[in-house]
């Protein structure tokens, strides 16, 4: 994984257990949610590189 990649994931594994931890996320989202954070983070760091 490239340190690009790993730092995404880093952060998006934060944000969505932050949004675990204060009640809004549930199971039943957490696939579509952890990815729209993903793709957000991803292109937020893509847009400060480029």
């Amino acid at each position: 994984m490239k340190d690009e990649e790993e730092v995404v994931v880093k952060v998006t594994k934060e944000i969505v257990v932050k949004f675990i931890e204060v009640g809004r996320l549930s199971v039943n989202s957490f696939e579509e949610v952890w990815n729209q954070i993903y793709k957000t983070v991803s292109e937020s760091i893509t847009k400060k590189q480029g």
